[in-house]
């Protein structure tokens, strides 16, 4: 199974960038994984929310193929644990063929890409930056992939 992490904007913190490479090069010595990013909109003073969200949602659902399991990373989705979560990825790797997470941009998703989704997780119940969210997501994936192969990377 591929995993791809599909965001919307690059990643500027140098710090960030750095933690996220870390994991996403560890997390490929368990799995194919790849982060595509869409760039940010630009001359966006004279769009809506909802405008910016429609081309945001058109742009992500270019990426997505249709035999993709898409996962929004949505404050509205389900939590799980970082075991659980490893026992749900586990399962993904069963039944899909490529598992794309997507991170939208500042306000969210469009209805279409909503609709496109198969699943939506929460990371917490707390709101980070999207920058954050980048370096926290590869992290806990990598956690995950050393939970399913009882590596000692995790504690309970």
């Amino acid at each position: 199974m591929k995993t791809v992490l599909l965001q919307v904007g690059k990643t500027v913190n140098k710090h960030f960038i750095a933690g996220i490479d870390d994991y996403a090069e560890r997390i490929s010595h368990y799995m194919p994984f790849e982060i595509v990013t869409i760039p940010e909109l630009r001359n966006t003073k004279n769009l809506s929310e909802e405008q910016q969200k429609t081309t945001e949602g058109d742009l992500i659902l270019r990426q997505i193929q249709p035999s993709d399991t898409v996962v929004l990373l949505d404050e509205h989705g389900k939590e799980l644990r970082s075991v659980d979560y490893a026992r749900w990825l586990e399962q993904k790797q069963q039944t899909a063929r490529r598992l794309v997470f997507v991170i939208g941009g500042p306000y969210g998703f469009s209805e279409a890409v909503y609709a496109r989704a198969n699943e939506k997780l929460s990371l917490s119940k707390m709101t980070f930056s999207h920058q954050m969210v980048r370096l926290i997501f590869t992290e806990q994936l990598y956690r995950a992939c050393t939970i399913i192969k009882g590596e000692p990377y995790h504690h309970e």
